[in-house]
């Protein structure tokens, strides 16, 4: 090895470790970063061919790479829409809402995310949460989980659930047999039960059932939370046999509304037709009482009278007031109407080679070669990771190994300079020779 090799050889040593104290400085610097991955330095040697086939002396250069891979502790937060990922995965997120150019799209742990003042989702490095919107069916559709096209920018602003008006009703309870075949029937038994109209307003209808002097016979009659009669019906029940306590016949069907309104009832099927007066173009629900000769709706058993169970489709109109994010991703808005419908599902991305990513400003990643192909997977399915709101995951710098790869690389770095400083002296020396 020549004077000047070696004098080369020093100075690569100087170059390489300056870089990994830049690369330890880092770490340290991001320890208490959300999200952050540890970078590091590894040392290779380098060489030359020399002009008679042999291997000159080698040097060194570092190569720099980063353990994306290893995931950081799991800490609690006050913030709902903090999220952190237990397991594989990244949040896909983009510098612009909605973006539209794939290429413009990163992957991140750092899940520190909040409301903006459009409501959008963004995290602290200004980076926005994407997600696969539901549709008004609660249904992602179809949906390409190998591409960033489908993705939409999470909002929470101040959304609003349409109202739907109630097509059917289905009416079930107890009422008590021994209250009829009496010489003088007792007061009818009175419930009510909710529906909505087309603009998404809650109103009432009314159910009476007064017992007759005839055993097992009742006539219902039914009307509006305004005193509007829509009409009534007779209804026999089964006293002995099996179908005791069921339906056995629906008589004297009479309607008492005033037009447009209008009342019909099927004896088949148990099942009543209301034309409620409630706009330009009156609502129809359909009402099911019970089929005769089932105990599917309402029956007649001595005891008590029992409160009349409900069951109505449509919908209030209701205003967001918080949102929930369950493991799986779904974000649920819950609505001042008490209802809870999803809003959208937050996807993981995962691609074949996590240490492979490209570096980019704010805490993410983009894609490349050696990270191999994306898919965009539902937390808790398959090898994705899963979600945990109100927590974010911390990085997975450990100070202590940072402090003790910094003295050890501040060593290296003092032995390099030794050696430029010797090959200096034994320069010196040489050119003291002609004297």
């Amino acid at each position: 090895m020549s004077i000047s090799y070696a004098m080369q050889t020093g100075v690569s040593g100087l170059k390489a470790n300056s870089t990994a104290v830049g690369r330890i400085s880092e770490n340290i610097a991001n320890a208490n970063t959300d999200g952050y991955r540890r970078s590091f330095v590894q040392m290779v040697t380098t060489s030359t061919l020399s002009d008679n086939a042999g291997i000159s002396p080698s040097g060194v250069r570092a190569f720099q790479g980063a353990d994306v891979s290893t995931e950081g502790a799991v800490r609690a937060t006050n913030n709902s829409t903090d999220l952190a990922i237990g397991g594989a995965g990244f949040f896909v997120v983009s510098k612009q809402p909605n973006e539209t150019n794939e290429s413009n799209f990163f992957l991140t742990r750092a899940g520190s995310f909040l409301p903006d003042e459009n409501g959008d989702l963004r995290n602290a490095a200004g980076y926005y949460l994407a997600g696969f919107p539901y549709d008004q069916t609660a249904t992602l559709g179809n949906i390409d989980r190998n591409q960033f096209g489908d993705l939409k920018t999470v909002n929470l602003g101040s959304l609003s659930q349409t109202g739907s008006p109630t097509g059917n009703m289905t009416v079930s309870g107890n009422i008590p047999a021994q209250q009829t075949g009496l010489a003088t029937p007792g007061e009818p038994f009175l419930s009510s039960a909710e529906y909505f109209s087309p603009l998404g307003e809650a109103e009432r209808m009314q159910f009476s059932w007064q017992p007759t002097d005839v055993a097992s016979r009742w006539v219902l009659s039914m009307s509006g939370s305004d005193g509007a009669q829509y009409g009534n019906v007779t209804v026999d029940f089964h006293d002995s046999g099996p179908l005791a306590g069921a339906p056995q016949a629906y008589t004297a069907a009479t309607s008492t509304a005033t037009a447009p309104a209008g009342f019909a009832f099927d004896a088949a099927t148990g099942t009543a037709t209301l034309t409620v007066d409630n706009g330009t173009v009156p609502q129809t629900i359909e009402v099911s009482i019970g089929a005769p000769d089932e105990h599917t709706g309402m029956t007649q058993f001595a005891g008590d009278y029992s409160a009349l169970k409900i069951g109505a489709d449509g919908a209030e109109s209701g205003v967001l007031v918080r949102t929930e994010i369950d493991e799986r991703g779904d974000v649920y808005g819950v609505f001042n109407n008490g209802s809870r419908k999803p809003l959208y599902n937050i996807p993981l991305a995962e691609v074949a080679n996590p240490d492979g990513l490209l570096a980019a400003d704010g805490n993410a990643y983009a894609l490349s070669r050696s990270s191999g192909k994306f898919s965009l997977n539902q937390a808790g399915q398959g090898s994705a990771g899963t979600l945990t709101a109100g927590a974010l995951e911390s990085s997975n710098v450990e100070v202590a190994q940072e402090l003790t790869d910094l003295i050890r690389t501040q060593r290296a770095y003092s032995s390099n300079a030794k050696i430029v400083t010797t090959v200096d002296e034994m320069l010196d020396e040489t050119m003291r020779l002609k004297r």
